[in-house]
């Protein structure tokens, strides 16, 4: 599909044809909606987003250098004015490659037939969020919204992509960021304790929550609101001590003492949902209370949980191979993290 479309080159507002009635996507920025190239009758995606002049919309300019085969492609832009607006309201429509699932629905799918992801699939899924914020955080962008409806699959040869760039931001050192970002379920605790001076390891928790929903098939922190976001944590990790909080937020003032609850342990939490010690104890090493102590993307896909996928002779469920790209990285993601990308070349000698 996307060697077809990229022989089109920029794809522009007359080149195709947005179905309405189609909406394959929405959030609070904007919908999504299904579209077809006029020349090849090739699905695309389409992103609508209403342009408030009051704030900045980074997504266009965040998405165009982005090229990695667990990023979705930004294939065009252009802008339109609402033709039902008195006041001129300007939309950015984004033109993407199309895939047909999210993980959110696979997720809600297993829910509803009480079943769950092969383990393979568990390990394939998780190397590819992985890489995917390896990338971004190689080019110093933190995409700040990572959630099962924002990563598409593609069922037929399970390649997975990241998609939505409307929290995203290339975060520069010394710069405050608001704290009020990332979705509920999804949000780390800097954030949490309203951290402003936070790096892009608030991914890495988001992501390992979503590799723990790839089991649970529910989230792992479903919090009612802030606070209960925050106690859904501490019934896991246990009550961070006063002089933790201060290491993540020196700043942060608690309103009232937290009830202490002591940590569980990871492998009696998982023990009835999966049969794997290495998955356990790659989530347990992903969420983590401090960002410096959790695995940076690189160093998380060296670890042993993902060994079955550097098997050249591996056959998938679908009968192919694992993809050559998974094993593939540009020169930004090399000179981010070169030890470990050296190792995870290294392991498939």
């Amino acid at each position: 599909m996307e060697n077809n479309i990229s022989k089109i080159g920029n794809i522009k507002e007359n080149d195709i044809i947005i179905n309405k009635k189609e909406i394959i996507g929405s959030g609070a920025f904007g919908q999504v909606y299904l579209a077809k190239i006029k020349k090849t009758n090739e699905n695309v995606a389409v992103k609508i987003v209403f342009q408030d002049k009051r704030y900045r919309n980074r997504e266009l300019s965040i998405m165009k250098p982005l090229s990695h085969p667990n990023i979705v492609k930004l294939l065009g832009s252009y802008k339109t004015i609402s033709p039902n607006s008195k006041n001129n309201e300007e939309y950015l429509n984004c033109i993407m490659d199309y895939i047909p699932e999210t993980l959110s629905n696979l997720i809600l799918k297993n829910q509803n037939e009480q079943t769950k992801f092969p383990l393979i699939l568990i390990k394939l899924y998780s190397y590819q969020m992985l890489k995917s914020i390896g990338y971004l955080h190689s080019l110093g962008i933190c995409h700040r919204d990572i959630k099962p409806s924002n990563i598409l699959i593609n069922p037929d040869d399970y390649t997975l992509k990241l998609c939505d760039f409307g929290c995203a931001k290339k975060l520069i050192k010394g710069k405050e960021n608001i704290s009020y970002i990332c979705s509920r379920f999804y949000r780390p605790p800097e954030l949490i304790f309203e951290s402003t001076d936070y790096n892009t390891q608030v991914d890495v928790w988001s992501i390992g929550c979503v590799i723990a929903e790839l089991v649970l098939n529910k989230p792992i922190f479903p919090g009612k609101n802030k606070d209960d976001q925050l106690f859904e944590i501490i019934n896991i990790l246990g009550t961070p001590s006063i002089d933790l909080i201060k290491e993540i937020n020196p700043n942060y003032h608690l309103k009232e003492k937290l009830p202490f609850v002591k940590s569980k342990n990871w492998f009696e939490f998982f023990e009835d949902k999966i049969n794997d010690d290495d998955y356990i104890d790659l989530v347990s090493k992903l969420l983590v209370y401090l960002p410096d102590m959790r695995l940076t993307p690189y160093k998380a896909l060296c670890h042993p949980f993902f060994d079955e996928l550097r098997n050249p002779h591996l056959v998938l469920p679908n009968g192919k191979k694992i993809p050559k790209h998974l094993f593939q990285f540009q020169e930004c993601e090399i000179n981010f993290d070169k030890e470990s990308i050296e190792f995870l070349i290294y392991q498939l000698k």
